[in-house]
Parts: structure tokens; sequence; C-alpha cells
């Protein structure tokens, strides 16, 4: 709770600084937009979050967005498959992603670090061999399915401010993860996992099933969100396509309280942590700050998330042993 109180402050605060120097931070054309990011960013934020939770984590996340985008694109466009059909083959190529992750980690001792960084060099890969590096363009005829990408609903009482699509996708994940969390015995179990596996084990959790459930649905997650992706931009370009989105998705999570540890993570402070970042890199286009500073900021924010959460570990360690020490 003070994790998400302080960075939905720190939100706040850069907010209020933004509009004050540049007014065009407010306007309703870059309001929707960043919505429109945030929400898109968030669902791969999420999707990591629940293997950062069980003490894992992918480094596979912008390959997967980059491959399932091409696929669908070389599906649609290349072999003219029905829309329905393109969806399902990509999502379940996303959820079979996941499954080998688990089953590499669980079946064959691999750590997940090396298993998701062959994952990011093959799918990335793979994407660009499917197309020979070409690009894949979407045209006008999937504009009704682009809509779930970018569209914008009128809001009453709100002028020209509009409500971008992908935040309704957004928040019916988002509270179905909050649900699967936080109100099952399975969510239950991945953050006992996280805390201490063995211990999670010799209670008789199959901490096993649980893992490989963990990458799939990171992948799966993460493969909805390359769709969308895909759509968004109405283009794929397999060699750019998901280019360190994983980073983007890493540090929401730890800015949003999830310790890279295990066993901690909230889906409120995942999004609170994707719009953080998503303001700040805004914050430095609107302002006229140089660009190639953006991976410097982000650097910085997943530094100061792991200071923070080692700060707040030993403290809470403290607390615990002082509670423990007999008073004389």
């Amino acid at each position: 709770m003070k994790k998400n109180l302080g960075i939905s402050l720190l939100l706040l605060f850069v907010c209020v600084v933004t509009s004050l120097v540049n007014p065009n931070f407010l306007i309703p054309y870059n309001a929707e937009n960043l919505v429109n990011w945030v929400s898109l960013y968030a669902i791969i934020g999420l999707a990591v979050t629940f293997v950062i939770i069980t003490g894992g984590i992918d480094l596979s996340i912008g390959s997967v967005v980059g491959l399932v985008g091409t696929v669908l694109g070389w599906l649609l466009v290349e072999k003219g498959w029905p829309v329905p059909v393109a969806l399902v083959v990509t999502a379940a190529l996303s959820a079979s992603i996941g499954l080998v992750h688990g089953l590499l980690i669980t079946k064959v001792k691999l750590q997940p670090f090396v298993v998701t960084l062959c994952g990011l060099l093959i799918y990335r890969g793979v994407a660009r061999w499917l197309v020979h590096d070409g690009t894949l363009g979407f045209g006008t005829a999937y504009d009704g399915q682009r809509w779930f990408a970018n569209g914008r609903i009128a809001l009453p009482f709100f002028g020209d401010y509009r409500l971008p699509a992908p935040l309704i996708i957004l928040a019916v994940i988002a509270g179905l993860a909050a649900v699967f969390l936080n109100k099952t015995v399975w969510g239950r179990h991945l953050f006992a996992l996280g805390r201490n596996e063995e211990a999670a084990r010799y209670s008789g959790i199959r901490t096993d099933r649980l893992v490989i459930l963990s990458y799939v649905l990171c992948s799966t997650l993460a493969g909805i969100g390359g769709i969308l992706f895909a759509l968004d931009v109405n283009t794929v370009q397999p060699a750019s396509q998901g280019n360190f989105y994983e980073l983007y998705a890493i540090a929401a999570a730890v800015l949003g309280g999830c310790s890279l540890r295990g066993g901690e993570g909230s889906v409120i402070g995942v999004l609170i942590g994707t719009a953080l970042i998503r303001v700040l890199l805004n914050a430095i286009n609107i302002l006229g700050i140089a660009t190639q500073l953006e991976f410097v900021v982000l650097g910085m924010v997943i530094l100061l998330g792991a200071i923070a959460d080692e700060y707040l570990r030993r403290n809470r360690s403290r607390r615990q042993l002082k509670r423990a020490t007999p008073t004389g």
C-alpha cells in the first residue's frame, strides 16, 4: 500500500509539473494517445507480473510481441486467412511459447533467465525469417479490427476528450488478473511459491504446475499485446516490432511494487507503474528533452525500484527481528 501511495504521488507530481511547463500535455489529442499507450503497455506489464511474483523473469516478451504481430500480419495479408482463425492461431502460438518456457524451467531445470533470453533471440529470428525482413502493412482491409487497438469512444460531459478502446480491454484483463491473484487458491499459491518455493512444495503445493501456468499466462498476455500493437501501428516490421518492450514491462512491474525476489506484487501497482513510465517518456517528448534520454530514464526507474525494494525488505526484516526479540 505504501509503495502504491508513493508512486501515485510521484505520478501526480510529474503530471502537474509537465502540464504547468507545457499546457499541451493536457490537450485531448495528447491525453488520448497517452492513455492509449498506457493501456497497451500495461497489458505486457501485467503479463510479466505473473512470472515475477513466482520469482522468475521473462526476457522474451518483446520478441513474442514482434513474432505474434508478424505471424498475424503474415496470415492475414500474405495467406488471406479469416480474421477469427488467424487470431486463434496467434493466441495458441503465444500460449505454446509460455508452455515451452515453463516445461524447460521445471522439467529440464534451466534458469528462467537462460530460457527466456534464448527465446528473445529465437522468436526475433523466426519473425525476421518468416517475412524475409520485409514490412507487412494491414492497409484499410482491417479497420474494424484496428478499432480495438486505437478506437475512441465519445464520453458525455467530457467535451473533446474520448475514451481509448484499449483501456476497456485493459480493464477487463486487469480485473480478471486481480481476481485470480487475490481471490483464488491458485493466485495465493503463486505468492507462496514466490516467497519460499521449498516451503510451498512441502506444504503440498504443486509448484511445477504453478510455474508453468505463470509462463503460459505471461506469454498469452504478451501475445494479446502483440496483436494490439500490430493493429495500432497498422504495419509490422519484424526487426523492430516490440524491441525492448520486455524492459518496459519489467520496469512497470518493479516500479509498481513487484519484488524481483518473488512473492510480492499487485495489479493496481503495475497499472500505476506503467502510467508513470509512459508519462515520463511523454514528458521527455513534450518538453523538448533529447529523446536519446528515454533509456536513461528507463534504467534509472528500474534501478530506483530495485533500491526501494531492497530498502523496504531490510526495514521489514528489522521490524520482524525486533518483534521476535524478547524484551527485558
